[in-house]
């Protein structure tokens, strides 16, 4: 059982609330016709590990190319990032390939770290090269600036389309030691995640041997960011960073021990609080979505079902417009490739049981519209199969929606 004491507590703060990082931010012109910050640079004071999960599209942007080699090169040893949003980097050819790696190379080079630890990412509209003399003009000036207060600016300096910034941090005891993981995100549109969101950055001051340091990402990877959808679309940059400076003087995780299953803990529930932050800031949303999938044979049948839910447009303009259709869920799941008794399906919606073995209940249909008015909307489906569960996180889908990519990049 876990102490007390030892239990992970959410504080304020951001990205350089572990202790010796700082970072930095500024407006550098990569967003046309805007004066929003959209270069900053994440910084370890001392040497630190790093692991880092890329997206599966098969169409990969620049600096997931380049941060991927620079990391195997490097073994994880990791002392910056350098971000920028308003330009994907990606489908640029060799060009965009040459500018990330002149935005890690100059990185580094200011900040007086060895060649090669230095990682970068990048997010906006694809297939526009970037404006590199912009960039390396301001990359002297984020340096500049590079404070342990700089984590606010950083996180405002990658958003794209989101109307708010994402962030969470925790602490508790390692050893009797303070620990804090902290982590960042960006993602509102193009999000249906597979190991990583559009962009996300975690640091913690505990030490962990990298071997560990990845288990731990994947782990949290795959129970948080993986189960968040906004449209179903995969991004081309989409990269998940987790830097490790050990800082704290905490023991070393060395082992599969209790206290790298209380770090693992701590680290999902960052991991798990960014990705609803991301669903809840989904392009034109109006509501946040959860949809549990319960009693199924393996939570991989689970997640799977939850997840076509999730991506239905129709289920998803249905609880926009707080409509009861519960007709399309159970269509949706019908569809999921999932084998199983519809006469034992069951669903429910805030509470409210619409469908029992796969017959409607004669529910009251106004208190279900006053249910579906609710900010938050929890479907429950239950499929009478097994004992496992799994949920996903969406969003409703509304005509802001459209307005927002229909004009995205004129």
């Amino acid at each position: 059982m876990t102490n007390p004491s030892e239990r992970w507590t959410e504080i304020q703060g951001g990205v350089t609330t572990p202790l010796k990082y700082q970072a930095a931010a500024i407006s550098a012109g990569i967003k046309p016709g805007s004066t929003k910050k959209d270069l900053a640079i994440l910084f370890s004071e001392s040497p630190s590990l790093a692991a880092a999960l890329f997206t599966r599209n098969r169409v990969a942007a620049a600096p997931v190319l380049v941060s991927r080699r620079l990391l195997s090169e490097a073994r994880g040893s990791v002392r910056a990032l350098i971000v920028n949003s308003g330009n994907a980097n990606a489908c640029t050819g060799r060009r965009g390939i040459r500018d990330a790696e002149s935005m890690a190379e100059l990185t580094a080079d200011a900040l007086n770290v060895p060649a090669g630890s230095a990682l970068v990412a990048s997010t906006g509209v694809i297939g526009l090269a970037l404006p590199m003399d912009r960039i390396t003009g301001g990359i002297p000036d984020v340096v500049e600036k590079l404070s342990n207060h700089g984590g606010s600016d950083f996180s405002e300096a990658i958003l794209t389309t989101d109307t708010r910034k994402k962030s969470c941090v925790v602490q508790s005891l390692i050893g009797g030691r303070p620990v804090t993981i902290a982590g960042v995100a960006k993602g509102a549109g193009m999000i249906q995640p597979r190991l990583a969101t559009m962009l996300a950055f975690a640091t913690t001051d505990a030490s962990l041997s990298l071997p560990l340091l990845k288990k731990a990402l994947h782990h949290a990877a795959k129970v948080s960011f993986n189960r968040v959808t906004v449209d179903g679309d995969t991004s081309t940059n989409d990269s998940l960073f987790l830097l490790a400076n050990g800082a704290s003087g905490a023991r070393a995780i060395s082992k599969e021990d209790r206290w790298f299953d209380h770090f693992q803990h701590g680290l999902t529930q960052v991991c798990t609080s960014l990705a609803r932050q991301i669903a809840q800031d989904g392009e034109g949303s109006t509501k946040f979505i959860a949809v549990s999938v319960h009693e199924g044979r393996t939570v991989r049948e689970c997640e799977q079902i939850a997840r076509t839910i999730a991506n239905s447009p129709l289920v998803k303009t249905a609880i926009a417009g707080a409509d009861a259709n519960w007709g399309r869920i159970i269509c949706a799941a019908g569809y999921s490739g999932v084998p199983f008794d519809p006469d034992r399906l069951n669903i429910a919606l805030n509470g409210l049981q619409v469908c029992r073995h796969g017959q409607p209940t004669g529910f009251d249909e106004r208190r279900a519209k006053e249910l579906l008015q609710k900010p938050e909307v929890q479907i429950d489906v239950t499929l009478g199969r097994g004992r496992q569960s799994a949920t996903v996180w969406t969003c409703d889908l509304t005509e802001d929606y459209i307005k927002i990519n229909a004009l995205y990049r004129t």
